[in-house]
């Protein structure tokens, strides 16, 4: 795993740490292996590095987007620097996905405890 997917699974998702969700690493999809999958959810992450910047891996990226798309699932993607230097954009994001794809947030384990999620109405500004 790279740096910044080390991060999110440490930080965000590994033991339920996303409001109880379940998310599992390096999970096949079809004929390819996603960074992270929430069965739950049926959402998949992707975190994009360096490589994905290349014109030829980016139209990759759109064909294996659509591909996992079709079969029912939601895809996220972020880059490695967000995910390394705007993290809580990164949960954010995530939480409004949530908001608006699922049931309002009831799970418990909101992620970093004592940060009050932007969806209740409270937002905590970086430090």
């Amino acid at each position: 795993m790279t740096k910044a997917e080390v991060k999110i699974w440490n930080e965000l998702l590994r033991k339920r740490q996303f409001y109880n969700y379940k998310f599992l690493r390096q999970r096949p999809i079809k004929n390819y292996i996603v960074d992270f999958f929430c069965k739950d959810l049926s959402l998949v992450i992707e975190i994009d590095g360096f490589s994905h910047e290349n014109e030829e891996v980016f139209e990759n990226d759109i064909k294996r987007q659509e591909a996992i798309e079709t079969l029912g699932y939601h895809v996220l993607r972020f880059t490695d620097e967000e995910v390394m230097s705007d993290f809580e954009n990164v949960i954010r994001t995530m939480e409004i996905w949530l908001e608006n794809n699922k049931q309002p947030i009831t799970h418990l384990n909101p992620p970093s405890q004592g940060r009050k999620s932007p969806l209740d109405g409270e937002t905590q500004r970086g430090e």
